[in-house]
């Protein structure tokens, strides 16, 4: 494995996402996969990320946190890879990545640990409601096999591990335009390799899809 790039996880994690993303970006790669309470929480890796998370990347020894900036930062890292669309073309790529991991994570987090704001709490938080969110989410989706045009992205990554998951754990609602978009990702050969290598990795106690 090339030390150029070292990718930090724990196979339950969202460091899956990552993994996905790399195995489709087809780079050569080191994994590091850490304890979340141990090495996760220990000086070498506090260095890396002082907020003790994965995942994280260090590529040239420069290193990158948050599932979005890494599937942001590896395409065009990797340009060779397809990444990221063309630069005048990347509103669809650029407002769905974010909005997945902006207003979809929290409005998800939010109501699975059982917190629904008012409308004047939605204003605040910026997302609204979850009811909002989902629906808003549904129009980057529905009809699509991609969110940008006609073409597979760093985007898909980031907004399919969230379909997939949502649907798969009851957090986002098996509607029709969610479970065809994430069929055809699902199919995807860099996707089934990424789960087998996080698979293979999973305590013998636990399980993860």
């Amino acid at each position: 494995m090339s030390d150029d790039l070292v990718f930090y996880t724990n196979p339950m994690s969202r460091g899956r996402i990552v993994r996905w993303l790399l195995e489709e970006a087809g780079v050569r790669y080191e994994t590091q996969v850490l304890d979340y309470s141990s090495t996760m929480k220990q000086s070498d890796y506090l260095a890396v990320n002082p907020m003790g998370k994965v995942p994280a990347i260090r590529h040239r020894g420069k290193v990158v946190t948050e599932c979005a900036a890494i599937c942001a930062y590896v395409a065009d890292a990797f340009p060779e890879a397809g990444l990221a669309p063309p630069t005048d073309d990347r509103a669809d790529y650029y407002r769905w990545l974010f909005f997945a991991a902006g207003p979809v994570e929290q409005a998800v987090t939010d109501r699975a640990m059982g917190f629904t704001p008012t409308a004047e709490q939605g204003r605040m938080a910026g997302y609204g409601s979850y009811d909002l969110t989902i629906d808003t989410l549904e129009t980057a989706v529905a009809g699509k096999e991609y969110v940008v045009g006609d073409r597979f992205t760093a985007a898909d990554v980031y907004v399919g591990a969230q379909v997939g998951w949502g649907l798969q754990f009851g957090t986002i609602p098996k509607r029709d335009s969610f479970q065809r978009y994430w069929a055809g990702l699902e199919a995807r050969e860099a996707w089934k390799r990424a789960s087998e290598k996080d698979d293979a990795l999973m305590p013998k106690d636990a399980s993860v899809a």
